[in-house]
């Protein structure tokens, strides 16, 4: 048994994919020249005035719905004052006392075991911006591009209790985000990030330990891994008498090791107080009604239709439904030739394997579902082996050529002249006398050889049934 529980909680910022900002006009396009998205709104000119993005809130509201959040008729724009380069106005304009929705959920599978987390709450704020430090010039530098691109954070509650969980939560999260379409999920660029809020308590105690917040995980393995080294820190420290020191903290990612950046501040510390600018915001509640009617298939849903409609495991389903452009792959494959669970096994493990070897979003590749879908028909009817269909396969996803033009252009049409496979297998059997001898006598693995020595002579391309029956008949 754990000396100690583990007590996690997250608060996620998810950027959202309006077009301008969330208090003013600017573009929220990525990449974009150092400031040139701006204006004297979000770098807070005196006299200016912010106006509040109406898909930004209609964003929200459908994040709020999707996790089953109760949606506030009433929530209020607050200022968290503190001073950083990056906040032009010395101010973030968030929200506080009154968010936009509270006390949702969320359910998650590690190992699985099922487990339901809870969501505190769902506010909306505009981003701070960045500063770029540069040890070649000796000089800091500020790029306000991102101040007031709007954000949400989602809050869980402390209900996380390792790093697993953890981790499965934001998937589960980012994956209800890309299916709604309102957030990207980019992790590298910053659109979906993440700080963890961590203690240990002796097990079976009630009462929280002190907890230490991570600031700014742009990765699930960072998030992993910055988790997994703060459990260790903190049970080392309680098992040497010492206490826990209430603080933010950075994951060094070089290092593997998390390390202390500053005392932690508590919310007064922020002196929040109503933005005079701002009136409340002010939900109708047809307007949810009606968003909540408009809700697509969240992965959840999905995942457990196609457990029941394709008849597939429901580790598969789960990897097929993980992102949207991903299901929809799987669905059109299926709908250009009906064979799920064949089509299912070169997703799960074919694509996937190239999409994580390059690095691409299905959306990017040049292979298409019904060019997936043409491979697993040509094998089924005989015209090129299973072999033949991985080297066809890699060459669509590479170059996106047709695949009955790579099957001719490269003659790779499957062996199934029985009398010339019957020469082959007798000059295989004849070259192998001491084998053919050894098979006989019980060492029946040797099908294996006589089999890979065929498809050596064919490069692949003999018809893998005709060869077993043939071998099976002639070594009688």
């Amino acid at each position: 048994m754990n000396r100690y529980e583990t007590v996690i909680g997250l608060e996620v910022h998810a950027q959202l994919k309006t077009k301008s900002k969330i208090f003013c006009g600017c573009s929220t396009m990525f990449g974009q020249g150092p400031n040139e998205n701006t204006c004297p709104v979000c770098c807070g000119m005196p006299g200016v005035l912010p106006v509040l993005n109406q898909k930004a809130v209609e964003f929200g509201l459908k994040m709020a719905l999707a996790v089953e959040c109760r949606v506030n008729d009433r929530s209020v724009f607050a200022r968290k004052n503190y001073f950083y380069p990056d906040l032009p106005k010395g101010y973030q304009i968030s929200q506080y006392e009154e968010p936009l929705a509270e006390h949702g959920k969320i359910r998650i599978a590690v190992d699985s075991l099922e487990k339901v987390i809870g969501i505190t709450r769902i506010h909306m704020e505009e981003d701070a911006g960045k500063s770029i430090h540069s040890s070649t010039d000796n000089m800091s530098y500020v790029d306000l591009n991102r101040t007031g691109v709007p954000l949400l954070e989602i809050v869980s509650e402390p209900d996380i209790r390792s790093p697993a969980e953890a981790v499965a939560y934001l998937k589960s999260l980012r994956g209800i985000l890309l299916y709604l379409e309102i957030c990207d999920g980019n992790m590298e660029e910053g659109s979906f990030r993440c700080d963890a809020n961590i203690s240990l308590r002796p097990t079976g105690r009630e009462e929280f330990g002190t907890r230490a917040e991570i600031k700014n995980l742009n990765s699930f393995r960072h998030v992993q891994k910055a988790l997994e080294y703060e459990i260790m820190r903190q049970a080392e420290l309680l098992d040497d008498g010492e206490a826990i020191v209430q603080e933010t903290r950075l994951y060094d990612v070089d290092k593997g090791m998390t390390r202390s950046m500053r005392g932690k501040e508590e919310a007064h510390d922020y002196r929040y107080f109503p933005d005079p600018d701002l009136t409340p915001l002010i939900i109708d509640p047809d307007w949810v009604e009606e968003l909540k009617k408009a809700l697509p298939e969240l992965p959840g849903a999905r995942m457990q239709r196609f457990i029941t409609q394709y008849n597939l495991p429901e580790p598969d389903a789960a990897v097929l439904t993980s992102e949207k452009e991903l299901a929809n792959f799987f669905e059109a494959s299926v709908k250009a030739y009906n064979q799920p669970r064949k089509i299912s096994n070169w997703i799960v493990g074919d694509l996937m394997s190239k999409l994580n070897d390059t690095g691409q979003r299905v959306a990017e590749i040049s292979l298409k579902p019904d060019q997936l879908s043409c491979i697993v028909r040509m094998v089924d009817e005989g015209t090129i082996s299973g072999k033949i269909a991985k080297t066809v396969f890699s060459e669509v996803f590479e170059t996106g050529t047709e695949p009955e033009k790579v099957v001719k252009d490269k003659g790779l049409v499957q062996i199934s002249d029985s009398s010339a496979l019957e020469t082959m297998v007798d000059q295989v059997l004849e070259a192998h006398p001491q084998e053919v001898q050894r098979f006989k006598d019980g060492q029946k693995k040797l099908m294996g050889f006589f089999v890979g020595q065929i498809m050596k002579q064919t490069k692949g391309q003999a018809n893998p049934a005709m060869v077993n029956e043939l071998l099976n008949r002639k070594l009688q």
